[in-house]
Protein backbone atom coordinates (compact mmCIF):
# COMPACT_ATOMS: atom_id res chain seq x y z
CA UNK A 1 0.00 0.00 0.00
CA UNK A 2 1.07 3.42 -1.15
CA UNK A 3 1.32 5.59 2.44
CA UNK A 4 1.35 8.77 0.40
CA UNK A 5 -2.03 7.61 -0.92
CA UNK A 6 -3.88 6.94 2.34
CA UNK A 7 -7.11 8.52 3.41
CA UNK A 8 -7.32 7.95 7.05
CA UNK A 9 -5.71 9.82 9.76
CA UNK A 10 -4.27 7.94 12.83
CA UNK A 11 -3.08 9.33 16.10
CA UNK A 12 -0.90 7.67 18.44
CA UNK A 13 -1.05 8.18 22.28
CA UNK A 14 2.19 6.63 23.64
CA UNK A 15 4.53 6.40 26.55
CA UNK A 16 5.67 3.82 29.06
CA UNK A 17 4.17 1.58 31.01
CA UNK A 18 2.00 3.28 33.98
CA UNK A 19 2.07 7.01 32.16
CA UNK A 20 -2.10 6.70 31.64
CA UNK A 21 -2.09 5.88 28.10
CA UNK A 22 -5.34 3.75 27.93
CA UNK A 23 -7.24 6.45 30.20
CA UNK A 24 -5.85 8.98 27.78
CA UNK A 25 -6.83 7.48 24.54
CA UNK A 26 -10.09 7.00 26.86
CA UNK A 27 -11.12 10.71 27.41
CA UNK A 28 -9.18 11.98 24.05
CA UNK A 29 -12.10 9.34 22.08
CA UNK A 30 -14.99 11.08 24.48
CA UNK A 31 -13.96 14.72 23.76
CA UNK A 32 -13.70 14.05 19.87
CA UNK A 33 -16.88 12.53 19.32
CA UNK A 34 -18.55 15.67 20.74
CA UNK A 35 -16.26 17.65 18.55
CA UNK A 36 -18.07 15.65 15.59
CA UNK A 37 -15.51 13.12 15.00
CA UNK A 38 -15.86 9.58 14.83
CA UNK A 39 -12.48 8.01 16.14
CA UNK A 40 -12.00 4.29 16.34
CA UNK A 41 -9.42 2.91 19.22
CA UNK A 42 -6.89 0.80 18.39
CA UNK A 43 -4.75 -0.96 21.09
CA UNK A 44 -1.72 -2.30 20.61
CA UNK A 45 -0.40 -5.39 21.03
CA UNK A 46 -3.51 -6.90 20.25
CA UNK A 47 -3.53 -9.63 23.13
CA UNK A 48 -6.47 -11.15 21.89
CA UNK A 49 -5.59 -11.94 18.75
CA UNK A 50 -3.13 -15.50 17.78
CA UNK A 51 -1.39 -12.70 16.07
CA UNK A 52 0.25 -11.35 19.73
CA UNK A 53 1.79 -15.31 20.74
CA UNK A 54 4.98 -14.07 20.52
CA UNK A 55 4.89 -10.97 21.91
CA UNK A 56 3.24 -12.65 25.24
CA UNK A 57 5.77 -15.14 24.88
CA UNK A 58 8.60 -12.05 25.19
CA UNK A 59 6.81 -10.19 27.79
CA UNK A 60 6.60 -13.26 29.91
CA UNK A 61 9.81 -13.95 29.94
CA UNK A 62 9.81 -17.54 28.42
CA UNK A 63 12.56 -16.25 25.72
CA UNK A 64 14.73 -14.61 27.95
CA UNK A 65 14.82 -13.76 31.61
CA UNK A 66 15.65 -10.09 30.72
CA UNK A 67 14.25 -7.62 27.75
CA UNK A 68 18.19 -7.53 26.96
CA UNK A 69 18.13 -11.34 26.10
CA UNK A 70 15.46 -10.79 22.86
CA UNK A 71 17.66 -8.84 20.14
CA UNK A 72 16.01 -5.57 19.24
CA UNK A 73 15.45 -6.92 15.46
CA UNK A 74 13.63 -10.33 16.66
CA UNK A 75 11.69 -8.35 19.06
CA UNK A 76 10.37 -5.49 17.41
CA UNK A 77 9.46 -8.36 14.36
CA UNK A 78 7.38 -9.74 17.17
CA UNK A 79 5.27 -6.63 17.73
CA UNK A 80 5.39 -5.68 14.17
CA UNK A 81 3.57 -8.79 12.58
CA UNK A 82 0.57 -8.66 15.31
CA UNK A 83 0.31 -4.78 14.40
CA UNK A 84 0.27 -6.20 10.47
CA UNK A 85 -1.90 -8.92 10.88
CA UNK A 86 -4.65 -6.88 13.16
CA UNK A 87 -4.87 -3.90 10.14
CA UNK A 88 -5.13 -6.00 7.46
CA UNK A 89 -7.66 -8.50 9.27
CA UNK A 90 -9.79 -5.72 11.13
CA UNK A 91 -9.01 -1.65 9.69
CA UNK A 92 -7.24 -2.15 6.34
CA UNK A 93 -11.15 -1.46 4.38
CA UNK A 94 -11.75 2.05 7.45
CA UNK A 95 -8.50 3.47 7.24
CA UNK A 96 -8.67 3.49 3.24
CA UNK A 97 -12.20 4.84 3.32
CA UNK A 98 -10.34 8.13 5.39
CA UNK A 99 -11.31 6.59 9.18
CA UNK A 100 -9.70 8.13 12.09
CA UNK A 101 -7.74 6.30 14.34
CA UNK A 102 -6.35 6.43 18.02
CA UNK A 103 -4.16 4.33 19.26
CA UNK A 104 -2.67 3.11 22.35
CA UNK A 105 0.80 2.03 21.78
CA UNK A 106 2.14 1.70 17.94
CA UNK A 107 5.08 1.26 15.94
CA UNK A 108 6.47 4.47 18.52
CA UNK A 109 6.91 1.29 21.51
CA UNK A 110 8.81 -0.63 18.89
CA UNK A 111 11.64 2.66 18.54
CA UNK A 112 10.98 3.35 22.66
CA UNK A 113 11.53 -0.13 23.99
CA UNK A 114 13.94 -1.83 21.46
CA UNK A 115 16.62 1.20 20.13
CA UNK A 116 17.96 1.33 23.96
CA UNK A 117 19.19 -2.27 23.23
CA UNK A 118 21.84 -0.58 20.97
CA UNK A 119 24.60 1.83 21.45
CA UNK A 120 23.57 5.46 21.21
CA UNK A 121 25.27 5.81 17.76
CA UNK A 122 23.19 3.38 16.43
CA UNK A 123 19.65 4.66 17.49
CA UNK A 124 18.77 6.90 14.59
CA UNK A 125 19.78 4.02 12.44
CA UNK A 126 17.48 1.71 14.00
CA UNK A 127 14.34 4.25 14.30
CA UNK A 128 14.88 4.31 10.43
CA UNK A 129 14.70 0.80 10.12
CA UNK A 130 11.61 0.64 12.02
CA UNK A 131 10.14 2.94 9.67
CA UNK A 132 11.04 1.53 6.85
CA UNK A 133 10.63 -2.14 7.86
CA UNK A 134 6.54 -1.15 9.36
CA UNK A 135 5.44 1.11 7.13
CA UNK A 136 6.90 0.77 3.88
CA UNK A 137 8.05 -3.26 3.87
CA UNK A 138 4.85 -4.54 6.20
CA UNK A 139 2.53 -1.40 4.86
CA UNK A 140 1.36 -0.08 8.11
CA UNK A 141 -0.15 2.75 8.48
CA UNK A 142 2.79 5.78 9.53
CA UNK A 143 1.54 8.09 12.49
CA UNK A 144 0.17 11.31 11.26
CA UNK A 145 0.60 12.59 14.94
CA UNK A 146 2.43 11.31 17.94
CA UNK A 147 1.25 12.27 21.51
CA UNK A 148 4.07 11.21 24.25
CA UNK A 149 2.76 10.91 27.85
CA UNK A 150 6.36 11.73 29.55
CA UNK A 151 6.07 11.18 33.21
CA UNK A 152 8.85 10.35 35.61
CA UNK A 153 9.71 6.22 36.04
CA UNK A 154 9.61 6.70 40.07
CA UNK A 155 5.80 8.00 39.49
CA UNK A 156 4.87 5.39 37.26
CA UNK A 157 6.44 2.93 39.13
CA UNK A 158 4.24 3.89 42.21
CA UNK A 159 1.35 3.95 39.74
CA UNK A 160 1.79 0.04 38.19
CA UNK A 161 2.72 -1.13 41.71
CA UNK A 162 -1.02 0.30 42.74
CA UNK A 163 -2.34 -1.42 39.62
CA UNK A 164 -1.17 -4.70 40.31
CA UNK A 165 -1.89 -4.16 44.74
CA UNK A 166 1.68 -4.32 45.19
CA UNK A 167 2.35 -8.23 43.60
CA UNK A 168 5.53 -6.87 41.73
CA UNK A 169 5.57 -10.23 40.13
CA UNK A 170 3.00 -9.50 37.85
CA UNK A 171 5.25 -7.19 36.13
CA UNK A 172 6.36 -8.51 32.73
CA UNK A 173 9.95 -7.87 31.62
CA UNK A 174 9.88 -4.35 30.56
CA UNK A 175 8.08 -3.22 33.44
CA UNK A 176 9.89 -4.74 36.13
CA UNK A 177 13.19 -3.25 35.22
CA UNK A 178 13.48 0.02 36.45
CA UNK A 179 17.02 0.88 34.93
CA UNK A 180 15.53 -0.61 31.17
CA UNK A 181 12.93 1.95 31.78
CA UNK A 182 14.79 5.08 32.44
CA UNK A 183 16.79 4.02 28.97
CA UNK A 184 13.80 3.44 27.56
CA UNK A 185 12.53 6.86 28.54
CA UNK A 186 15.86 8.39 27.58
CA UNK A 187 15.10 6.58 23.72
CA UNK A 188 11.87 7.84 23.89
CA UNK A 189 12.83 11.73 24.67
CA UNK A 190 15.47 10.95 21.22
CA UNK A 191 12.91 9.40 19.11
CA UNK A 192 10.52 12.62 20.32
CA UNK A 193 13.05 15.13 18.67
CA UNK A 194 13.96 12.77 15.69
CA UNK A 195 10.73 12.83 14.89
CA UNK A 196 8.98 16.09 16.15
CA UNK A 197 6.88 13.72 18.25
CA UNK A 198 4.51 16.26 20.71
CA UNK A 199 5.78 15.82 24.98
CA UNK A 200 3.25 16.33 27.27
CA UNK A 201 4.26 15.90 30.69
CA UNK A 202 2.14 14.22 33.69
CA UNK A 203 3.54 14.73 36.63
CA UNK A 204 5.73 17.29 38.79
CA UNK A 205 8.62 14.85 39.75
CA UNK A 206 7.01 13.29 42.65
CA UNK A 207 3.07 13.45 41.85
CA UNK A 208 1.15 12.78 38.95
CA UNK A 209 -0.59 16.05 37.13
CA UNK A 210 -4.53 15.72 37.63
CA UNK A 211 -5.99 13.09 34.90
CA UNK A 212 -8.39 15.64 33.50
CA UNK A 213 -5.33 18.39 32.83
CA UNK A 214 -3.48 16.00 31.43
CA UNK A 215 -6.45 15.08 29.09
CA UNK A 216 -6.93 18.73 28.13
CA UNK A 217 -3.26 18.98 26.66
CA UNK A 218 -3.56 16.13 24.88
CA UNK A 219 -7.33 16.92 23.44
CA UNK A 220 -5.20 20.43 22.66
CA UNK A 221 -2.43 18.97 20.74
CA UNK A 222 -4.96 16.24 19.28
CA UNK A 223 -7.74 18.96 17.59
CA UNK A 224 -5.36 21.38 16.39
CA UNK A 225 -4.00 18.54 14.52
CA UNK A 226 -7.30 17.46 12.77
CA UNK A 227 -8.48 21.35 12.51
CA UNK A 228 -5.69 22.57 9.99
Amino acid sequence: MNNNANKGKLIVIEGLDGSGKATQTELLCRRLEKEGFAPLRLEYPNYDSPSSALVKMYLSGELSQGADGVNPYAAASFYAVDRCADFLKYHKQEYESGALFISDRYTTSNIIYQTTKLPEEQWSDFIDWVADYEYNKLAVPRPDKVIYLYMSIDVSQNLLSKRYGGDDKKKDIHEADTNYLYKCQKAAVYAADKLGWQLVLCDDGENPYDIDDIADDVFDYAINFLRK
